[in-house]
């Protein structure tokens, strides 16, 4: 998963206004007809006149794009009405009362849960919520996921207006679809920023290191320019249903500070993981227990190892893990080309085009101890594998 730890947008709108045209065709008095009437002729130029005045100007304004704005504004505000008294302004205290930092979050449920990001709340011991309506709450840990960037804390009190705000699907989403995220950048409570989805199925990397070196990372992420700043991380991104589509998490800047590509962590992730995290403290995820080349191969270079272009080389194995047990074999592409190991196209009859889509199926489609089959391509034939998911450690 990769990680933020800043955030972004520059946002542009763009209202397309449908004018339809009106086009007339005249007609042509004979040339040859000699014996033309007066009183014809003037009426013939009174008509045309009289069409020619119905037809659109194009450089009046139109009403579409009035309406249309409108509509588009109403339901933004109404949006920021529904949801903000639901976002919260989070402090985070050491134990001792020291100050550390803000952050955003958002009410799930009506036991008072908030789904924040791990990096928000992850040093803290203490913690208050601020709600927009201007009451204060403390609120303690129920859970936290270093490898998704998600947490929830639960306030002691919840106003008696406040309504969880709704979950989405992330599963369906559209480049180009609207967006509205709401937090506290910079400390500013309730700000509320507009955009776009501009990218999906991004990844970010997890913040935790492994012994080994390597890193879990967050699949199918959301890009969008919506701004996002310090301050906005946990904060929600929502459709213009007013449903959470995401967690705001992350930026790619050199400041620090906005620069029109943010990233946040889909909602369906947040449906996995919060109940864990409010029930046990944590999460489980299921786990192969391979290493897999992070580089796409060029076509030329795979119709030399005779391999379809769509698939991941399994690198290495872990011993002891079911990857180990169900016997995959890594390859040793340092060494050369040759197809000495396994190359996974398929989990569970799904197509497996890169490492990406093998780790959305088994976050968002697996759990542990569940058996799914791998296929994978060995010496140039097809096999199936049967493998029994374990927890990732």
């Amino acid at each position: 998963m990769k990680q933020l730890r800043h955030n972004p947008i520059f946002v542009i709108l763009v209202i397309f206004t449908f004018i339809s045209l009106g086009c007339q065709a005249s007609t042509l008095l004979p040339a040859a007809n000699s014996n033309i009437d007066d009183e014809e002729v003037v009426a013939a130029a009174v008509a045309t006149v009289s069409a020619q005045a119905e037809v659109v100007n194009i450089n009046e304004p139109a009403q579409t794009t009035e309406v249309v704005t409108v509509d588009l504004e109403n339901k933004f505000i109404d949006i920021y009405n529904r949801v903000n008294p639901a976002v919260v302004h989070i402090f985070v205290f050491d134990d001792n009362g020291i100050f550390l930092g803000t952050g955003s979050g958002f009410i799930v449920d009506q036991n008072g849960n908030i789904v924040t990001n791990n990096h928000v709340v992850a040093d803290g011991d203490e913690f208050e919520v601020v709600f927009a309506s201007g009451d204060r709450s403390r609120a303690s840990l129920q859970g936290t996921d270093v490898d998704s960037d998600l947490a929830v804390i639960q306030a002691d009190s919840v106003p008696s207006a406040v309504n969880p705000v709704p979950l989405g699907d992330s599963g369906n989403l559209q480049v180009g679809q609207f967006v509205v995220a709401i937090g506290n950048p910079f400390g500013e409570a309730g700000s509320m920023s507009i955009g776009v989805i501009s990218g999906l199925g991004r990844t970010l990397e997890s913040q935790r290191i492994l012994a080994g070196g390597g890193s879990f990372s967050i699949p199918q992420v959301i890009q969008t320019d919506a701004a996002i700043n310090p301050g906005n991380s946990g904060g929600p991104l929502l459709n213009l249903s007013g449903e959470v589509i995401g967690v705001n998490s992350a930026i790619l800047s050199t400041t620090g500070a906005n620069t029109g590509v943010g990233f946040s962590i889909p909602v369906n992730a947040v449906r996995n993981i919060a109940p864990a995290l409010i029930a046990d403290g944590e999460y489980e995820y299921p786990y192969i227990g391979i290493s897999m080349w992070p580089q796409a191969f060029t076509l030329r270079q795979l119709e030399r190892l005779d391999l379809p272009p769509n698939g991941v080389f399994v690198t290495g194995v872990t011993e002891g893990t079911p990857a180990a047990e169900a016997g995959l074999v890594g390859h040793n592409l340092s060494l050369s080309f040759s197809p000495d190991g396994d190359y996974i196209t398929a989990i569970n009859d799904q197509p497996v085009r890169n490492s990406d889509d093998l780790l959305s199926y088994l976050v968002f489609e697996t759990t542990v101890g569940e058996t799914v089959e791998l296929t994978v391509i060995r010496d140039g034939e097809e096999i199936k594998l049967p493998l029994t998911l374990g927890e990732r450690p």
